[in-house]
């Protein structure tokens, strides 16, 4: 008797181990494409500029992260549908688009700073963007119209533990561990306006309004019902760790190597420059690799999540498991997005400082407006069901608002002050 309790608890082990494995995907995906090329510019600066002193607001933002994807995960799996429907059902046709207009041209700017990253990356590998653009720009494309769901996926798990080659860049740094600690125990705070906008940063490269939709569009495309909702928060939970992992030894490994030299970088390929002569070769090499990465998987899954809630929301097909035929619509925003992001990266001298901070600032005003949507949906019974948010979901949930907003607030008090 015993020997048989024995076998049906291996069992129910390893059908839940497989499940979980078969459910992992858009936590871990979602979680990992917070580390693009913006992010790892952000967390660069914030270790150049501060050292160690800036780990402390990977903390907050962890515990926005998993609020918030919880959330979306949560109005997937029960209404079984995306975030974009929902907005459009529950706000109106008209307010509907101008969000939408306003998100789709923030969303060229975050491809274009995508593409950035990848001829960034291969410049310091000494290859022309006039070559890795195109060829990256082609390989993301094929895998998205050529492909289907199921290999997308599994090429971006990929993509997402590849992430983890700035642990060996950051240990190739020699970082101080105890200053380390102390940093995240009692951080000396810099009360001055570059300080301050560089938490917004940071805490902001976390959440974007466009990953917000690609999470429940994931979860939809995937399938994945109310009974496997344990698996999907732990795959989240898993998406979150990986997301706070990376940033923090991407922080690590600018400020153990460039904090102390006194170098300002700009963005994320000037790190790996400096590396060079500070960590060695081999340490800019990963780091250029790291970037790479990020940003092609990045260029690929945003203008996916870009195209499938503009095309949701105004009652168009969308999926990638779909043929072109089926949903050209789809297929026509994704190619025309990755377009004339390439072609803006090709012109010579682009403004790509400007491009980013015009995409951020974007960002920052249309992602309160897409949590207080989410916030209200959420807790609605007649969509929701028994499911609406507890008294804790809210109290974090409105808090996260609360203080989301308030930083965009004082993010644009700093630029009009500044100017």
């Amino acid at each position: 008797m015993l020997g048989k309790n024995i076998k049906a608890s291996r069992r129910a082990i390893f059908r839940n181990i497989a499940l979980f494995f078969a459910i992992l995907g858009p936590g871990l995906i979602t979680g990992s494409v917070d580390n693009d090329a913006g992010g790892i510019t952000t967390y660069s600066v914030a270790g150049a500029l501060y050292g160690y002193n800036l780990i402390w607001t990977l903390i907050p933002a962890f515990i926005v992260l998993i609020v918030v994807q919880e959330m979306n995960a949560r109005m997937g799996v029960v209404t079984g549908k995306g975030l974009a429907d929902l907005i459009r059902e529950n706000s109106g046709l008209k307010i509907t688009f101008f969000i939408f207009l306003g998100l789709i041209i923030a969303d060229i700017g975050n491809s274009t700073t995508e593409f950035a990253g990848i001829a960034g990356s291969m410049e310091v590998l000494g290859i022309s963007k006039y070559i890795s653009v195109p060829l990256a720009g082609v390989a993301v494309w094929l895998l998205v119209v050529k492909g289907n769901y199921k290999i997308a996926e599994r090429v971006f798990i990929v993509f997402s533990l590849a992430l983890f080659m700035y642990i060996i860049s950051a240990l190739m740094g020699k970082p101080n561990w105890s200053e380390i600690g102390n940093a995240i125990i009692s951080p000396k705070a810099n009360m001055d306006a570059g300080y301050f906008g560089i938490v917004i940063g940071v805490i902001g490269t976390t959440i974007a309004p466009w990953m917000l939709f690609y999470m429940q569009s994931s979860v939809i495309e995937k399938g994945l019902q109310k009974e496997s909702y344990k698996f999907i928060l732990l795959d989240i939970l898993i998406g979150c760790l990986a997301t706070v992992v990376v940033a923090f030894f991407i922080i690590v490994a600018c400020a153990s190597t460039l904090y102390p030299q006194g170098v300002i970088i700009n963005e994320a390929k000037d790190a790996a420059l400096a590396l060079k002569p500070l960590a060695g070769n081999l340490a800019a090499v990963v780091f250029s690799f790291g970037l790479f990465i990020a940003s092609i998987f990045s260029a690929t899954i945003l203008p996916i999540a870009a195209a499938f809630y503009i095309c949701e929301a105004f009652g168009f097909e969308a999926g990638i498991d779909k043929k072109w035929k089926e949903a050209p619509e789809f297929y026509t925003l994704y190619t025309g997005m990755l377009v004339i992001s390439m072609l803006i990266i090709l012109i010579p001298d682009a403004p790509l400082i400007k491009i980013t901070l015009i995409s951020q600032i974007l960002n920052g005003m249309f992602l309160p407006v897409v949590l207080v949507s989410i916030m209200i949906i959420v807790n609605k019974k007649k969509v929701m069901g028994e499911y609406t948010n507890k008294f804790y979901n809210n109290l974090i949930g409105w808090s996260t608002v609360i203080i989301l907003i308030a930083l965009t607030v004082v993010y644009f008090g700093m630029m009009f002050f500044m100017k």
